[in-house]
């Protein structure tokens, strides 16, 4: 699996990438991905020309397709003026609106007091849900009180744990449907054998039995129209 994170902090060090940091730490620890770090920053001028003439440079071109290629995403901004930094804001500008679709994203903050921690729920969430991502419900903020403060350690390995979560579930549904895909096949024709299954079998096993779960939960969210709803009862 892939992991990107995306880290807006502005100043070197940065209280921004240290918490992005740490969040791809703890994620690894419950689900080992390769991670790859973006550093808004250095992005700062391409993003300003692409915005104005509608090409990235090199150096963005390559950040926005490790985007769209992660299995997660984990994002962190400082707060400016009670929302996310410009900057931040104009990285996602410039990404293709599709490319966030679907993608497992645990979302960040870091601020001077935590008076601004609803940044995460008024700006933050709203923007992510726009562009169609799977925001995992547990959002961290971190104000300058609370670096060895108890409590934000503990909020770091639970939204960590989400993500992996949703990535693996993700990951593992993609191998069941492509498994399934090939037992329609002349291996499927020719029949099961009764051999015992491998480890690799009992892994794609486990991956079906996710994916199962992730469509039955998708049937259940289904709203059903009143027009079936009003046939069924004529029926019974």
């Amino acid at each position: 699996m892939k992991l990107v994170v995306v880290s807006a902090g502005l100043s070197v060090p940065s209280s921004t990438r240290l918490l992005a940091d740490r969040l791809a730490a703890a994620t690894g620890r419950h689900a080992p991905a390769d991670v790859q770090v973006v550093e808004v920053r250095e992005l700062a001028v391409e993003i300003a020309h692409n915005l104005t003439n509608g090409f990235p440079a090199r150096a963005l071109s390559g950040a926005l397709d490790a985007v769209a290629r992660a299995d997660g995403l984990i994002v962190v901004t400082p707060v400016f003026t009670a929302s996310y930094s410009g900057l931040f804001k104009s990285f996602f500008d410039v990404l293709d609106k599709d490319a966030l679709a679907g993608k497992p994203v645990l979302i960040a903050a870091t601020g001077g007091t935590a008076r601004h921690s609803l940044v995460l729920e008024h700006a933050l969430r709203p923007l992510f849900a726009y562009l169609r991502a799977v925001v995992v419900p547990t959002a961290v903020y971190a104000a300058s009180e609370d670096w060895g403060a108890q409590g934000l350690a503990e909020r770091i390995d639970r939204a960590a744990a989400e993500l992996a979560a949703l990535m693996t579930g993700l990951t593992a549904s993609g191998g069941a449907e492509a498994g399934a895909g090939k037992e329609t096949g002349a291996g499927s024709e020719a029949g099961a054998d009764s051999r015992p299954a491998t480890g690799s079998e009992a892994g794609v096993a486990r991956g079906a039995g996710v994916g199962s779960r992730v469509a039955d939960a998708a049937d259940a969210a289904r709203v059903v129209p009143f027009e079936e709803q009003l046939a069924r009862l004529g029926a019974a």
